[in-house]
């Protein structure tokens, strides 16, 4: 039986648009008896609109977000995802009781450390060593402790020659830095985090990334992350949840609402990677391929992440060996890297009659830097003709830069790079 650390219960946030208050003085104070010493529903509430941004709407009232209710296990790191503005934030603000909700009960165990904007919990007068006892002392946090985590905190951040000065001389950058580095090291049971972690730079993300890793996997702690960089959510999430115009439209498994997500957000011709299949074997036939855990044909990448795993499920009327082959072309159709293994090195698989998995994990050449690219997917038998899967249909995307530098593969055709997969 599960035991949430976090739930919300029909929550829900609504925003006066325009000017606040009842229009009476009177009715202002029957407002604030009822909500705040009676702890009742606000009695001058009104049916708002949904928070859908793209229309006009007629009234002066909207919901942010609208019947909320999900829950989260102590350890789970859920990605919560959807377009600007649809409530991503505000659900965030709630749980870090930055404001309150209009309908609706939260519940969390524990502290709350939120990294929500740049800057935030901070004073911009004090110091940074002087905000960081600040902020653990917030969080109910003794002296003791935070002395014992500062060293902890400030190797992280990077940021020891300006401990002593102001916040308010930092950079955006080391700003994020810090706050990460607080919310993170003082050992809160609910880790939020927003889209501020953007602002760093790739190094820093990755050690962000990592550190979130730890803190659910190694010390069973919970966290939120918000992010519009899709590799990372799939990376670090294990479950998410889609909002859509304030309202929950999926959660489940990460691979699924981020599908969703793409399907419904992104892109209107996102469809599913079998639809791009040109000609097949004869008594041949592939159910379902996956790119990086999705059967869709748009997939990110992260500076952070170097593997690329190709599945595919099929059946077939004959045994017949094969082995996988993809070039990886750019924008403008340049073929830049190759996996072909099987006729290279003679590695195929034996496929067996009736259903079949084939799957490789092939390690992405590191010259290539961020940007968009295309990939062409062949089955390859030896001796026997390519046959060709999906040409030109599956689009990667790349966030970042990798470090070090390709190598060749001496069989390869001149100017192109070879490809190998973990064995």
């Amino acid at each position: 039986m599960s035991n949430p650390i976090l739930k919300f219960e029909n929550v829900g946030k609504l925003y006066h648009l325009g000017t606040f208050g009842t229009g009476s003085i009177t009715r202002d104070l029957t407002r604030w008896w009822k909500m705040n010493i009676k702890k009742e529903v606000d009695p001058y509430l009104r049916i708002g609109e949904s928070n859908d941004r793209s229309k006009k709407g007629s009234s002066d009232v909207v919901w942010a977000l609208k019947d909320i209710t999900f829950d989260v296990n102590q350890g789970d790191v859920v990605g919560i995802i959807g377009n600007n503005g649809a409530g991503k934030s505000t659900l965030l603000k709630l749980l870090s009781r930055i404001t309150t909700p209009s309908t609706g009960i939260i519940k969390a165990k524990g502290r709350v450390a939120s990294l929500l904007e740049v800057g935030t919990g901070f004073h911009s007068e004090l110091t940074g060593r002087e905000n960081i006892y600040m902020n653990g002392t917030v969080m109910g946090m003794t002296k003791h402790e935070i002395n014992r985590k500062l060293e902890e905190i400030v190797d992280f951040a990077g940021v020891e020659r300006y401990l002593d000065t102001p916040i308010k001389r930092y950079s955006s950058g080391m700003m994020v830095r810090l706050g990460f580095a607080v919310a993170a090291f003082l050992e809160p049971e609910i880790l939020v985090v927003d889209e501020v972690l953007a602002v760093g730079d790739a190094e820093f993300q990755r050690k962000a990334i990592g550190k979130m890793q730890d803190i659910s996997i190694s010390e069973g702690r919970t966290v939120l992350f918000v992010s519009h960089n899709m590799a990372s959510v799939r990376k670090l999430c294990n479950k998410g949840i889609l909002i859509e115009k304030g309202e929950i439209s999926i959660e489940g498994e990460i691979n699924d609402v981020i599908n969703k997500y793409y399907i419904n957000s992104v892109n209107p011709d996102y469809r599913k990677i079998t639809e791009g299949i040109h000609k097949l074997k004869e008594g041949l036939k592939i159910n379902k391929i996956f790119l990086n855990g999705s059967e869709y044909n748009q997939s990110n990448i992260s500076y952070s992440q170097d593997i690329l795993n190709i599945r595919i499920e099929g059946e077939t009327d004959e045994d017949f060996k094969t082995d996988i082959q993809l070039i990886i072309r750019n924008n403008e159709g340049i073929p830049l890297a190759t996996y072909a293994e099987g006729h290279y090195k003679g590695i195929v698989a034996r496929i067996d009659k009736g259903k079949f998995i084939l799957e490789r994990n092939i390690i992405l050449p590191k010259f290539i830097s961020e940007g968009d690219y295309k990939i062409d997917l062949f089955l390859q038998q030896p001796q026997v003709e390519n046959q060709m899967l999906i040409q030109n249909f599956i689009n990667l995307h790349i966030d970042g830069k990798f470090e070090e530098p390709g190598r060749p593969l001496n069989s390869q055709r001149e100017g192109l790079f070879g490809l190998e997969s973990l064995k």
